[in-house]
């Protein structure tokens, strides 16, 4: 009370000063104020009924944030559970796939094994291999192993065969720009589609499957039955353009691995376009051949050479070389390249370059040899069938050859003045690659195959003396977009494996003398198989065969101008299509 007497007494000391109208202003004031606080007393009420609010939706929020908390590390749990049963079950499904192929090779060891038990007791080396569709060669190893036989004197064959092997079976940034997410090979040839009737397109892969070939288990089991079948090494296509390099995957794996399988490189010195053959239009990766290239690209090789695999002649590496006159002044590459190998401590390096139209003697490019290609200089006129298939796809302008005069050709060409290595192939069809104007070989078996391959082995026993010269090619280990491959599909299984195999053994004593003999003995069976089942099986005289012979010089002449002038070149493919299909009676 003695507070507020004070107040009150300091207010009516004051009160005069102000006059009367001190108190109606100082309520009004106090109305004001009041009006303000009850104002404030609302907001803040207000404010306290949100955050109550706001507090229960938050505590709300906790109790579903703990909710899911609880669900995702249940969810977490579970995860890592099926993670580690998936991994399990990985683990498991390798072990068992290793296990299936090891118990594969242990049966194909076997039929390989009572394969050469036939031979050695029969004495008869292309009487009883059969084609699909008849018992395979394994089938008949086991059912005709002879009770009493007399022993006959079976040698092994020497030559080497060596499988050209395509490296595109795995995505790379390159193929996936030009030609789509994912592209493999294996994109090419699921998409073919026959062109006539009988046409066997698609092609179908059997025991390795639609493989990648950056998975680790895919090189060793082509390794495996490379080994089983009696080849003897891979030659890698190499592509390197002017420092860059594409599908070097697969050869650097097998560098790195352990397998023991002999390989060698080519370079495949063409441009990359999108018509697959290495015209000038439409490039994707050129071929510049600038300044220093040579020394780089040498360089680069050291690594392949130096590997204890890597495939020798006389101590030399063996380079093959794709397009040789494709390089500018190639006996100066040829010469730098020589020259820093040897400076590596190597006795020098033995240059293979691909015989085309376009060249006649390893010596006009500064090699050391020459190694056959087929299809090319297989191909031409005088190779066609004798009846053309039923076309069944109007727009077809392509090519179709008979494989047994791509067989009598061939062995008709003459042992040249240079070394050159002989070169066999399984079939060719790149339909999957050009499905309208695709080049097509009619009647390849198995069994021609076989006797082809025989005949090559023995000329190679007459025209070579020392081992390590012995060599004979094949395209291709792995060429399915051009229906060119040893490899197994659903057609004809491991029968071309097999006649590889068995061709490995020949009996002396019954050896032809010299190669007219041999000669003369293959067209006697050529003539005797006029029944296979594919295309056309009429029969072919031997007088045919013994006229069937390799381009003439007037051929190559123009292949060589032709080829310095895309222009011309695409001009006279052209012309020669449509020669091609008046000749045929139809129309693309």
């Amino acid at each position: 009370m003695a507070i507020l007497d004070r107040i009150k007494a300091e207010f009516d000391a004051v009160a005069p000063v102000f006059g009367d109208a001190f108190f109606p202003e100082l309520d009004a004031r106090l109305q004001v104020l009041n009006r303000e606080n009850t104002a404030q007393r609302q907001l803040i009420e207000q404010r306290e009924d949100e955050i109550a609010r706001l507090t229960s939706e938050q505590r709300q929020k906790d109790s579903e944030v703990q909710v899911l908390a609880a669900q995702l590390t249940e969810e977490r749990a579970d995860f890592l559970r099926l993670t580690e049963e998936s991994n399990y079950l990985t683990r498991e499904l390798q072990k068992n796939q290793n296990l299936v192929f090891d118990l594969n090779y242990q049966i194909q060891n076997f039929k390989t094994e009572k394969l050469a038990l036939e031979i050695r007791s029969n004495g008869e080396l292309s009487s009883s291999a059969h084609e699909a569709g008849n018992h395979s060669a394994s089938f008949e190893a086991f059912s005709k192993i002879p009770e009493e036989q007399e022993t006959v004197n079976i040698e092994e064959d020497d030559s080497k065969l060596i499988a050209f092997y395509l490296p595109q079976f795995h995505r790379i940034d390159e193929n996936s720009e030009w030609w789509g997410p994912g592209f493999t090979e294996w994109t090419n040839v699921a998409r073919a589609t026959p062109n006539f009737v009988g046409h066997n397109q698609p092609k179908i892969p059997r025991d390795l499957g639609y493989y990648d070939l950056t998975h680790p288990n895919t090189m060793r089991e082509q390794v495996e039955i490379a080994k089983l079948y009696g080849l003897h090494g891979f030659c890698f296509y190499h592509y390197w353009f002017s420092g860059r390099r594409v599908l070097e995957t697969p050869a650097n794996l097998f560098l790195e691995s352990d397998l023991d399988f002999k390989f060698c490189m080519c370079w495949a010195n063409e441009n990359w376009t999108r018509a697959w053959d290495g015209d000038t239009k439409n490039v994707l990766l050129e071929q510049k051949y600038a300044e220093g290239d040579a020394e780089a690209f040498i360089d680069g090789m050291l690594a392949y050479f130096g590997d204890q695999r890597y495939i020798k002649i006389d101590g030399a590496p063996l380079l093959v070389v794709y397009r040789a006159k494709e390089i500018p002044n190639p006996q100066r590459w040829f010469s730098i390249w020589r020259d820093r190998v040897t400076a590596h401590g190597f006795p020098g390096l033995h240059i293979c370059v691909v015989d085309f139209y376009d060249i006649s003697a390893p010596e006009e490019v500064g090699a050391d040899s020459l190694v056959e290609f087929p299809p090319h200089k297989f191909n031409g006129p005088q190779n066609h069938p004798s009846e053309f298939p039923a076309i069944t796809n109007p727009n077809f302008s392509g090519g179709i050859v008979d494989y047994r005069k791509m067989i009598a050709q061939s062995a008709n060409r003459l042992r040249p003045s240079f070394k050159m290595f002989r070169a066999i192939i399984p079939g060719w069809d790149n339909t999957a690659r050009r499905q309208n104007n695709p080049t097509i070989i009619v009647n390849s078996t198995p069994k021609l195959f076989g006797e082809w391959l025989r005949f090559l082995r023995f000329q190679a026993r007459q025209d070579h003396a020392e081992p390590d010269n012995r060599l004979i090619f094949v395209n291709a280990w792995n060429e399915w977009g051009e229906g060119c491959y040893l490899e197994p599909d659903q057609q004809w299984g491991l029968s071309y494996l097999e006649e590889t195999l068995r061709g490995k053994f020949f009996h002396p004593a019954s050896e032809p003398v010299g190669i007219d003999a041999a000669r003369s003995r293959l067209f006697d069976r050529l003539v005797a198989m006029t029944n296979h089942g594919e295309i056309s099986s009429t029969p072919i005289p031997k007088e045919i065969f013994l006229n069937i012979r390799p381009p003439g010089r007037i051929a190559e002449r123009a292949s060589a101008v032709l080829r310095q002038s895309p222009t011309l070149h695409a001009m006279a493919r052209y012309l020669y299509r449509r020669l091609r299909q008046k000749g045929r009676g139809y129309s693309g």
